[in-house]
């Protein structure tokens, strides 16, 4: 078993995580390595170089964001081999993880440890601005919810607070943003205040931001809000994504679909799995079965 470790995202708690769970693997008698990563991006060179013969599992420790370049890594490598992943939560954001059943790192150990491995898809993403694919196992998001994220980046000294400040101040500014959606073979031209196109039901902290989808149906989830909602009703919206009540308010539209496009007039940045990176215009399409993870609750 490989185990990579991200010693710094959720505020640092990763080595404390590895302590609790590898006392697990060794009393099972599974023969461990460990790499740590030490910049943005390296767990993806990690697997790509890793050599799997004899390797059982590949096994995670952060949060959305480690899982992300490890899933991209697997699924970049040239000689196509994949083995399952597990993940333990060792992030600041850990839907996926959520999304498994796995919100405990002990859990989540015994679950690697029950060898039960399923079968869950990913959202290949094309961006015009690079030739390579990217793989997004969580969201993608674009609009109100990039700009939240990039204006909370700039003010962490406020902590976990800023993200109630950001979205509040996002909210009455009130931009519009003129795109084309194509969802399959639907065509929406308007102006939209966002897009988030879900592979799972949470994001973030626990926002239920797509509750009707399944990591194994072989469909993205895109929840749509366009531009005509007042800052207001906004405001009332956002306080239902929690509990994924969202969805029952006519400001939100939602969708299941296997293909997508978003076309904005401008071009503007993206939220893969957590993290800003990526511009539109952008392709997305479902690879089902994509990877293998350990779970209990698939």
């Amino acid at each position: 078993m490989s185990i990579i470790l991200n010693p710094y995202g959720g505020g640092r708690r990763g080595r404390a995580v590895l302590a609790q769970v590898l006392p697990l693997f060794q009393s099972a008698g599974v023969d461990v390595t460990l790499s740590e990563t030490t910049h943005p991006g390296h767990a993806t060179s990690i697997v790509q170089e890793l050599t799997l013969g004899g390797l059982d599992a590949i096994v995670v420790i952060g949060g959305d964001g480690t899982l992300h370049e490890v899933v991209n890594g697997m699924l970049s490598r040239e000689d196509k081999q994949k083995i399952p992943i597990g993940v333990i939560p060792g992030g600041s954001g850990n839907a996926f993880a959520h999304d498994l059943g796995l919100q405990n790192p002990v859990e989540a150990a015994h679950a690697i440890l029950g060898r039960h491995a399923h079968a869950v898809d990913a959202i290949a993403v094309q961006m015009d601005a690079r030739a390579e694919l990217v793989y997004v196992l969580n969201i993608l998001g674009w609009g109100l919810v990039t700009d939240i994220g990039l204006m909370a980046q700039k003010l962490r000294w406020l902590g976990e607070r800023r993200y109630t400040l950001v979205t509040v101040m996002e909210i009455f500014r009130h931009k519009a943003r003129p795109a084309t959606l194509i969802l399959e073979d639907r065509e929406i031209v308007d102006d939209f205040t966002f897009v988030i196109v879900c592979n799972t039901i949470h994001t973030g902290k626990g926002m239920k931001i797509a509750p009707k989808a399944r990591l194994d149906d072989g469909l993205m989830d895109v929840v749509v809000v366009r531009e005509h909602a007042k800052p207001m009703r906004l405001l009332k919206l956002f306080a239902k994504l929690f509990e994924g009540k969202h969805i029952e308010d006519p400001l939100c539209e939602y969708y299941q679909v296997r293909r997508c496009a978003l076309l904005p007039e401008k071009e503007g940045p993206l939220n893969l799995d957590g993290d800003i990176m990526g511009r539109t215009p952008v392709r997305l399409e479902v690879i089902p079965k994509a990877f293998s993870v350990f779970s209990k609750a698939l």
